[in-house]
């Protein structure tokens, strides 16, 4: 993939706290991606990881045929520091002033550490800003949507049957739990995992099974959902797989390329993140940029299980794995400029 075109970091001169903005490519289209409001160790940190986010917007909005690239933000509070309120509006309002600057080139959404409310705080400076809340306006959080497009992958990549399969989820956040309800509503052994032990009572109490977060990637599962923080299929954690699947919405889920085939060796099937995670995106976009209703753009999502059946199918007649077809895609799509119409 291409380098990226732009990335401004500056510290808020309201809140004298860092915010950035990457946008690494508007081949297709002005740059999407979300604003992950999250302390970092160092600088340099939250760089790595607003530039690969973005880099995944790209290849996220190119095979799910979005007119659109990719863009991520970031605001990064030093690690211990606990905003007021008042503190925390005045870096949404600074953050909100760097993307006004790219001129609609970035349009920004929800991500770790962000909401509708605070998507509402960067539209009083800047009209770039989705998903702000359904009394506002708004269509309010993806995570139902996003969830729903795992669902779609899962349909087209997993058993056609989910009853009595063991599912095993790890992140128990918004889109984890929507995933849990619907998986144990359709029968299956659902068992859920997540950093925060209060939400196991929560679990618990829905039916489901709890296991430890450091144990959820070794238990025995027919599918394993990655649905909470990246980096977590590393060749370690991939050695101790115990299951056929992988399919979540955890954004950039391998520590590093080199793991998508680590997993293929060992006989497991990943449908990569950026594919599966498509239908917050796919609906947000389909509501904001193009009017549709509800019903309408939850079909867009649906898109998603024909994406990755298609997928399958050209990894299989090519020998090669889904990682590669997605990838491949992505290129070709970026190299000529144009995407196909969505139905």
């Amino acid at each position: 993939m291409t380098a990226h075109e732009h990335l401004v970091a500056r510290r808020g001169r309201r809140s004298g706290i860092t915010t950035m903005v990457a946008i690494h490519s508007t081949a297709l289209g002005p740059a999407v991606g979300g604003c992950r409001f999250k302390p970092y160790a160092t600088l340099e940190e939250a760089v790595g990881d607003v530039l690969r986010l973005s880099a995944a917007m790209t290849a996220k909005c190119a095979v799910a045929g979005l007119a659109f690239g990719g863009g991520k933000s970031v605001i990064a509070p030093e690690p211990g520091r606990v905003l007021a309120p008042e503190e925390r509006r005045a870096v949404l309002l600074d953050h909100a002033d760097l993307i006004a600057e790219f001129g609609g080139a970035y349009r920004a959404g929800p991500d770790v550490g962000t909401g509708p409310a605070d998507m509402l705080v960067l539209r009083e400076a800047s009209p770039y800003a989705f998903c702000t809340p359904e009394s506002a306006g708004g269509t309010g959080s993806s995570s139902g949507p996003t969830a729903v497009g795992v669902l779609a992958a899962l349909r087209a990549a997993g058993p056609a049957d989910l009853a009595g399969r063991r599912v095993v989820i790890s992140g128990y956040g918004s889109v984890g739990a929507h995933l849990a309800a619907s998986l144990h509503a359709a029968g299956a052994d659902v068992v859920v995992s997540d950093i925060d032990p209060a939400k196991r009572a929560e679990a618990e109490q829905s039916g489901l099974t709890w296991t430890e977060p450091e144990k959820a990637l070794t238990l025995t599962a027919d599918v394993v959902i990655p649905a909470a923080v990246g980096g977590v299929l590393s060749p370690e954690t991939v050695a101790r797989l115990d299951t056929p699947l992988v399919v979540g919405p955890a954004n950039n889920q391998l520590t590093d390329d080199s793991v998508a085939d680590s997993l293929a060796a060992r006989g497991v099937r990943w449908i990569p993140d950026y594919v599966a995670s498509a239908g917050g995106i796919l609906y947000t976009l389909a509501r904001e940029a193009e009017g549709l209703d509800h019903e309408a753009a939850l079909a867009r999502v649906g898109t998603i299980e024909r994406t990755v059946t298609d997928l399958l199918t050209a990894a299989e007649a090519n020998a090669t794995t889904p990682s590669h077809e997605a990838a491949a895609l992505a290129e070709r799509r970026l190299t000529s400029g144009a995407v196909p119409r969505i139905p």
